[in-house]
């Protein structure tokens, strides 16, 4: 029998207490700062936005500052409190949350709930990251282009609230099964900056190469802007072509499980843009603007959405090309053309202006050659580190809900 299991036996033999929110906790809304009033120094502050891109369970240090004059106006979350973003683009974001561990009050922005409550900060948090907690904000959750769960309604979330100790147990279970991701993916962040080394190394040329500006070795194709689409275009999968966008991209390739469809006839109205294996795939506009990806296979046929651009007809390696565009150089070429405006977009014919690298096509097979290699080893989920880190993934999401699944005591 494992401690937990000891633990559960003495402590709550006839199952555990489910509590609503609003019995052992206050909510308030955050609010009153900007990204604007970020500081080099100063006091502490969380932002909403950082909940989706930095922090995960907890944190004991804060990324941003504030002045003293904006902290002393703001709304503070304490030491153990959870701030939660409570508006997102989707669902799945909303209500990302973070224990705060350090010892000082801090800062938290709009957009955000911060709970102040009695149990133990870190099992809250791997709570609200669960998937039963999922269940229930599905059902708060409302709005269109903006999700918001209101503040006030998370105090009729259920938890469940096992003694303090047998808290402290499951964290320290799911703490073991972070750390040890979180060393995965330290090797894997290391191994991709050398991969990245070496790939613009074997990239770099001189005048000794031929250089070509990409309108001069590819023919650029995209969707024209009066054959966007409506809504009538799209159809239930198996009944159009896929119209593949840049979120179908990871890694370099493209992945199908969630792609749109559209009729036969809209797929029909532009042949030039219809993809095939090979071809390179490039994002021309959003925040994904440089993103590439080369196309391996097919498992229907396919097009692209208005964000995507397409290279045919290319006078040298495809594969050659989709590297030498992921280069740090050429991305940063890339940005720049883009702009830094609220919708970045890089026009077709800017884009060809870039120029590429042409050595001998022997040289350009040799150098794809070895990059295949090295990209396997840092991006295939199939074997390797990225394999082993999708695993524990699934193992820790598994055992979270499964250690966060009691017998319920009855009233």
């Amino acid at each position: 029998m494992s401690k937990l299991d000891e633990l559960i036996k003495e402590l709550c033999p006839d199952g555990v207490e489910y509590k609503k929110l609003g019995d052992f906790a206050t909510v308030i809304r955050g609010g009153n700062f900007q990204k604007k009033d970020f500081v080099e120094n100063g006091k502490p502050c969380i932002h909403y936005g950082q909940m989706y891109t930095h922090f995960k369970n907890t944190t004991d240090k804060t990324l941003t500052f504030v002045s003293e004059s904006i902290f002393n106006k703001s709304k503070q979350a304490q030491p153990n409190d959870i701030v939660m973003a409570v508006t997102s683009e989707n669902v799945d974001d909303v209500c990302s949350c973070v224990a705060w561990l350090g010892k000082e009050n801090i800062a938290v922005s709009g957009h955000t709930a911060i709970i102040h409550h009695n149990q133990n900060p870190s099992y809250m948090s791997y709570y609200f990251h669960s998937e039963h907690f999922y269940k229930q904000k599905v059902k708060l959750a409302h709005g269109t282009k903006v999700i918001e769960v209101t503040p006030d309604k998370l105090l009729n979330i259920e938890i469940p609230v096992p003694p303090l100790p047998i808290q402290e147990e499951i964290v320290h279970i799911l703490d073991n099964f972070t750390e040890l991701t979180a060393e995965l993916t330290a090797e894997l962040t290391a191994r991709r900056k050398q991969y990245e080394y070496y790939r613009d190394s074997l990239l770099t040329f001189g005048d000794d190469v031929e250089w070509k500006r990409i309108d001069e070795i590819t023919k650029i194709k995209g969707r024209i802007g009066f054959r966007g689409y409506t809504q009538n275009d799209f159809v239930k999968p198996g009944e159009g072509a896929i119209s593949l966008s840049p979120g179908n991209i990871q890694n370099g390739r493209f992945i199908f499980d969630e792609c749109k469809y559209i009729t036969w006839e809209k797929y029909e109205e532009s042949p030039e843009i219809k993809v095939f294996p090979n071809d390179v795939v490039f994002c021309k506009t959003g925040s994904t603007v440089g993103k590439v990806a080369i196309i391996y296979e097919l498992p229907e046929k396919a097009t692209l959405n208005p964000q995507l651009v397409v290279f045919k007809e290319t006078s040298c390696n495809p594969k050659f090309l989709y590297y030498f565009l992921n280069k740090e150089d050429i991305q940063s070429k890339v940005k720049a053309l883009a702009g830094i405006g609220s919708v970045p977009n890089i026009s077709q014919t800017n884009h060809g202006k870039i120029e590429i690298a042409m050595p001998p096509k022997e040289e350009q097979e040799r150098i794809v050659s070895i990059l295949d290699r090295l990209e396997s080893l840092c991006n295939d989920i199939t074997s390797g580190l990225p394999a082993e880190i999708e695993t524990r993934h699934k193992q820790y999401e598994y055992y979270r809900d499964k250690l966060l699944t009691f017998k319920k005591k009855e009233a």
